[in-house]
């Protein structure tokens, strides 16, 4: 019996045990391994609150209960009291926030993404409202870094994606900004995903250089495209219950620990993009990283007014307000 078949019952009695022992043990799972981004934000997240309070926190690295739907169950259910997952899976939990995958809409500046992470008022406002209607309490966002597309054929312009099969997340917007590119968009659960580029079901997906690294990604594909298309979010959430239900001490203890992770997360970024694309091809010399330029760029940023009008159709009933706003903080980003 593996975890992912496991009953909700028998899942919970799993990671409970039995007894009070578990009492002060604070359960919190996310999307990567320990050693990827996410990992190393709630490893520093564990670190700040065991300092600062008498609270365990117990880590669940991606696979271990299961694939990105399970642990959000899991996470409502409150049989966990933290997870952190990508806005490309809540989307259909929270249809606004399907916002981050308009194409070309966060800056490539490094400096102007950080200031629109920390100052936002979408994120620290809006989002938190919309999060709580499905009983999350949103503790922290913030990037992960450059997305770029690895496929098995060269890409350039969006005649290269023609017949391409993209892997993309369960995520409507995504979907629809892939076919806006020229290809074949193809959801896909994470675990099934170099699978499916070995057997030919898949021939391209997209991730940060740090993820296309770890997980082997350049082993089953031969081209790595920066289209400067986005920046990969992802959030950390609680249980609304469990937070609403603790002291304010305790409350406060674990914001605190989200904005220091946030900031450790922010510093470990730096060069990481460089240091996997060296990795890379390290271990696969043949495996080409192209750049494309500002004009092999602009048809595929051209298609961001229609993703856009997308978003605006099925983001939710605050889309309009969402993307108001969104663009209102990353005017005043870059501006800063």
């Amino acid at each position: 019996m593996t975890i992912k078949t496991l009953t909700t019952a028998s899942l919970t009695a799993l990671i409970l045990g039995s007894g009070t022992a578990m009492a002060d043990t604070w359960r919190y799972a996310f999307e990567e391994a320990l050693d990827e981004v996410q990992g190393v934000y709630a490893q520093k997240f564990k670190e700040e609150v065991e300092a600062n309070s008498d609270h365990e926190v117990q880590l669940f690295p991606f696979g271990t209960l299961g694939e990105s739907d399970n642990i959000m169950e899991q996470a409502q259910s409150g049989i966990l009291q933290f997870v952190n997952q990508s806005p490309g899976f809540t989307g259909a939990l929270i249809p606004e926030a399907q916002v981050f995958f308009v194409p070309y809409l966060l800056p490539e500046d490094q400096d102007q993404l950080v200031s629109f992470f920390r100052n936002s008022e979408t994120i620290t406002s809006i989002f938190p409202e919309l999060y709580a209607e499905q009983g999350l309490e949103l503790l922290k966002m913030y990037p992960e870094g450059e997305v770029m597309l690895t496929t098995k054929t060269p890409v350039e312009s969006p005649a290269d994606l023609s017949d391409v099969k993209v892997r993309v997340m369960t995520n409507p917007l995504l979907v629809e900004s892939y076919r806006a590119f020229g290809a074949t968009p193809t959801p896909l659960p994470w675990g099934e995903t170099y699978g499916g580029l070995q057997t030919g079901i898949i021939d391209g997906q997209e991730n940060p250089a740090f993820f296309i690294e770890s997980t082997r990604m350049y082993e089953v594909t031969d081209h790595i495209t920066r289209l400067g298309h986005n920046n990969f979010t992802t959030a950390l959430m609680a249980n609304q219950e469990f937070f609403e239900g603790l002291d304010e001490a305790d409350q406060q203890v674990i914001q605190a620990a989200a904005d220091a992770a946030f900031d450790h997360i922010i510093d470990y970024q730096q060069g990481l993009t460089e240091t996997a694309l060296e990795a890379i091809m390290e271990a696969k010399p043949a495996m080409t990283v192209t750049t494309l330029t500002e004009e092999q760029r602009a048809p595929f940023r051209e298609t961001a007014g229609d993703v856009e009008a997308t978003f605006l159709e099925i983001g939710g009933p605050r889309a309009q307000e969402v993307l108001d706003q969104m663009k209102a903080d990353l005017e005043a980003a870059a501006a800063s």
